[in-house]
């Protein structure tokens, strides 16, 4: 069996206080209610686990997650960049802006990062201005992109990513007004924007499907990154396993790659294709802000996830907890990760999938019929 091998997380939002802590940060004002300035959120960070060093290596945001990803050697590593590479002023006056230096984004190759799932509801805090240099910092590290574009046609081309001896591997990316991502920004034919979803309904389905189908060659592994839904709450509407279903069925995704909470969220199984409806956030600068601690915001989790190349069938899972502190992905200690494995198994049973301990540090998902193919499915969605 032909196995690609990609790695999948949260969200990326290397801006604000994270770019702060770099060689070449942006200047610090923030046009906030709550902080000022991006050094405050370094400084909450300080005040819960100590100093942080200054200014870091651009791998130093990784930490633990470099020696898992030399260790698991993925094909592809593919995450959703939640903030604009940029030192546009044209902030748009939505309470929160992301952005990180052009120069930082060294911290996005660094781990050798292949695609950038763009549609959400950051990717215009700094304008057309800033999502234009966005693509461009993108395109000069060899960085592929899907979700965002200077017109509407860019927004809807999916990332390409060729696999040597393993065919390609195709990333779509939208987003939904649930997550914060206003209907505003949404790419039109001479406006450049994001590749928006106004629902999850079956029209909504139908674009989806067909905008696979324009581009899919036979054999191509079909990813869809959906920024989607609330920041807190582990509850799934009934419309978004409808919708991913519906992705499964009719276009042969192989992997809906769900984010915009904060925390993980429950994995499903349906017909041997992987849906994450929530993968949380991977790297951030809350660390010291203060609300909803029950949901543990900073454990996050690397996603390994084993394609069948051939039938596009899901073969494994391997999750990799962290933790988040001083900026830099730790190792979560056994106690946090026994809690994040506790936490996914009870909400991933009712899909019937189920999170166990694989190892030292590492949680391994299980579900009825792992290793058989899916029955019934159509030859044509592959």
């Amino acid at each position: 069996m032909s196995v690609l091998r990609i790695f999948l997380c949260g969200d990326v939002m290397t801006g604000r206080g994270v770019d702060q802590i770099m060689r070449q940060p942006c200047e610090p004002t923030l046009h906030e209610g709550y902080v000022q300035s991006a050094l405050g959120y370094v400084q909450f960070a300080e005040a819960l686990n100590g100093p942080i060093p200054r200014p870091v290596d651009p791998s130093y945001i990784w930490g633990q997650a470099v020696a898992e990803l030399e260790r698991s050697k993925p094909d592809l590593r593919i995450i959703n960049l939640e903030t604009t590479i940029t030192r546009s002023e044209d902030y748009l006056d939505k309470g929160i802006n992301y952005r990180m230096s052009p120069e930082n984004a060294a911290c996005l190759s660094a781990v050798g990062i292949d695609c950038c799932a763009l549609a959400n509801n950051h990717t215009l805090d700094w304008g057309p201005s800033g999502l234009a240099d966005t693509l461009s910092a993108l395109q000069r590290l060899k960085i592929k992109s899907a979700g965002a574009g200077r017109n509407l046609a860019e927004a809807k081309a999916p990332a390409v990513l060729p696999v040597a001896g393993k065919g390609r591997v195709l990333v779509f990316s939208f987003a939904l007004s649930s997550s914060g991502t206003p209907r505003g920004w949404a790419a039109k034919a001479e406006a450049a924007g994001v590749c928006f979803l106004p629902d999850l309904s079956e029209t909504s389905a139908e674009r989806v499907c067909d905008a696979i189908a324009q581009t899919r060659q036979p054999r191509d592994i079909v990813i869809v990154s959906l920024h989607w839904g609330a920041n807190w709450g582990y509850d799934i509407l009934d419309e978004q396993t409808r919708f991913a279903h519906e992705l499964i069925d009719r276009g042969g995704v192989s992997i809906v790659y769900g984010h915009s909470s904060h925390h993980a969220k429950a994995i499903e199984v349906y017909r041997n294709r992987l849906v994450l409806y929530g993968c949380g956030d991977f790297i951030n600068d809350y660390e010291g802000i203060e609300g909803y601690e029950e949901y543990r915001g900073d454990l996050p989790l690397m996603y390994f996830a084993d394609i069948d190349a051939v039938s596009g069938d899901l073969v494994s899972v391997e999750l990799v907890p962290l933790q988040i502190k001083r900026f830099q992905l730790v190792a979560a200690s056994d106690e946090d990760a026994a809690w994040i494995r506790k936490i996914l198994d009870r909400e991933s049973r009712p899909f019937g999938t189920r999170i166990a301990q694989a190892s030292a540090g590492r949680l391994a998902l299980s579900w009825a019929g792992a290793g058989l193919p899916a029955s019934g499915r159509e030859a044509s969605t592959r």
